[in-house]
């Protein structure tokens, strides 16, 4: 296993212990199925095991880690079940977000705008992390200008395992990113012009989309169950 730099977290309360290892994981340096124990992640970051404890505590409650008696804790597996039960969803919840958001108004748009060189720059660079984490503040953007707090829960409770097909589907399908690069920037222009109907069918369809073209690729890496 590999985990990102190391760092000095002895003052580091277990939500920013939590938060590295949580990169670590979605990002793919921490493999599914890994095992991971109290005294190896203590003695990499120099901590106690007690806030590690903990930290691992909060990876379980999010869906990241799992962990069973007398076999320990690991990162949880990615399968094309769990893909499809998550995409089954988004689409619909991602769908509405993004309507709602392009009927209402807020400094959101304009920073929607301001993003849109970020994620032509990382597409250029075929930099997928970057792109990655441009397509994410975009994404909590329209969260916050769909100003619905349900609707926002809803697609929250997806969870972290989501960010994680999300940018396995960057790195490993090249066709995704020349997928979603364009799609993207073509439906936050529609949610900043105030286009409900197209904002929502666009979003839906490139959703679709990318969960169709993923669908072999996971089954082939990770298995169907």
């Amino acid at each position: 296993m590999q985990y990102e730099g190391t760092g000095d977290l002895t003052q580091a309360i277990p939500e920013a212990l939590a938060s590295r290892l949580e990169d670590d994981i979605i990002f793919g340096r921490l493999e599914p199925r890994a095992r991971l124990t109290e005294e190896e992640v203590a003695a990499h970051y120099g901590v106690s095991r007690s806030p590690v404890r903990e930290a691992l505590r909060l990876l379980e409650r999010d869906g990241l880690v799992n962990r069973a008696a007398r076999r320990g804790i690991w990162v949880a597996p990615l399968s094309l079940k769990d893909f499809d039960e998550i995409y089954s969803c988004r689409i619909p919840l991602e769908g509405l977000a993004a309507g709602a958001a392009a009927g209402n108004d807020g400094p959101e748009k304009a920073q929607l705008l301001s993003l849109l060189p970020e994620l032509e720059r990382a597409f250029n660079d075929n930099d997928a992390q970057a792109f990655f984490q441009g397509d994410v503040k975009g994404s909590r953007l329209i969260y916050s200008l769909a100003a619905n707090q349900t609707l926002t829960r809803l697609i929250n409770s997806l969870g972290k395992q989501a960010l994680r097909y999300r940018y396995f589907a960057y790195v490993r399908e090249p066709r995704i990113l020349a997928i979603t690069a364009p799609g993207t920037q073509v439906i936050w222009r529609h949610i900043v012009q105030g286009d409900v109907a197209r904002s929502k069918a666009l979003t839906e369809e490139l959703i679709h989309h990318i969960w169709q073209i993923m669908r072999d690729v996971i089954a082939e890496r990770y298995g169907e169950a």
